[in-house]
């Protein structure tokens, strides 16, 4: 028997280098650039309020800064002496923004965006969900013991990414308890509308006949393991019987191709471990808007790394 080999994968080192060096700069620009697009509300009466762009571009770069509100004030006069913002906001005005409904469909509406750059590049993708901690709690009567139990609530980020770059193409944020299964649909459905459909890999949570017949409307193959007690009887689907088949008498070729589902483990250590995985907002409309900017965070420091790696120049910064 031969010796198990561990597979390693090369590292463009002065590409990386490059790009850590001057992510923070390139950040802003990027990030900047694309608050630009967004329309701003028409004035029509009483007091200016501060402008949506310069308001979108604070929230998001205090996320990637990591710091506190009063901290981050410095790199708000950074930004503005560099005409990034046309205003320094109040730090309350950053938290009062955050909590702002409307803020949510704007912010995933930039992180599609955001993904745009490499759909040549992506035509596989990954799906995956995972939590982010929050400061509110909740209580349930537990009829056992006859008393109250104490729990933090936590949210959950279901999102779909490349599998080359790890650029995530599409975002669904949840209570923590809600099934993964209905939320495969959504997100094949808005990352088709900008990206070729391949491969779509996810884990035994979405495992339907629904899911795998959404995934193959686009035009993909969708990966996905069949459980313990599934069966080959389908109730009239043809796809799930040639899947199911297809993983049960082919098992090695078809985990090669769901192997890659590992790359949204990597997306979710990625963000959680660059921007932190508590969530310091107090109200639930804020936190979900904070997952969403470390996400959109997540995807303007892909596209820095990507810059570098295939060596394109789109920000005017001299390499």
């Amino acid at each position: 028997m031969e010796p198990k080999v561990n597979q390693t994968y090369a590292q463009n080192w002065p590409a990386y280098n490059q790009a850590q060096m001057k992510e923070k700069l390139l950040f802003m620009k990027l990030l900047s650039g694309l608050c630009e697009t967004l329309e701003e509300p028409q004035y029509i009466f009483g007091r200016p309020k501060l402008s949506s762009a310069d308001m979108l571009f604070c929230c998001a770069f205090k996320i990637y800064s990591t710091f506190s509100g009063r901290r981050f004030t410095s790199d708000m006069r950074i930004a503005k002496e560099n005409g990034l913002i046309e205003k320094v906001p109040h730090y309350n005005s950053i938290f009062n923004y955050l909590k702002n409904p409307k803020l949510t469909p704007i912010l995933k509406q930039f992180i599609e965006k955001s993904s745009l750059p490499l759909k040549a590049i992506e035509t596989d993708f990954a799906i995956d969900s995972s939590g982010f901690s929050t400061s509110r709690f909740a209580r349930y009567f537990v009829y056992k013991h006859k008393r109250n139990t104490e729990y933090r609530v936590w949210i959950k980020a279901h999102l779909m990414c490349g599998v080359r770059t790890n650029i995530i193409t599409s975002v669904e944020i949840t209570e923590g308890t809600v099934s993964d299964t209905p939320i495969l649909p959504g997100l094949v459905t808005r990352t088709a509308q900008n990206f070729t459909i391949g491969e779509v890999l996810a884990d035994k949570g979405y495992l339907s006949k629904e899911n795998y017949e959404t995934i193959e409307k686009f035009g993909g193959i969708g990966y996905i393991p069949f459980k313990s007690n599934s069966s080959g009887r389908s109730h009239g689907s043809y796809l799930w019987r040639k899947m199911f088949h297809y993983f049960m008498y082919n098992r090695e070729e078809f985990m090669q191709h769901y192997h890659k589902r590992s790359n949204v483990e990597t997306t979710f250590y990625m963000i959680k471990s660059k921007f932190g995985t508590n969530l310091r907002s107090k109200t639930k409309t804020a936190q979900i808007n904070e997952v969403l900017c470390k996400i959109l965070c997540h995807n303007i420091c892909v596209l820095i790394q990507e810059m570098h790696e295939l060596n394109i120049n789109q920000v005017g910064d001299e390499k």
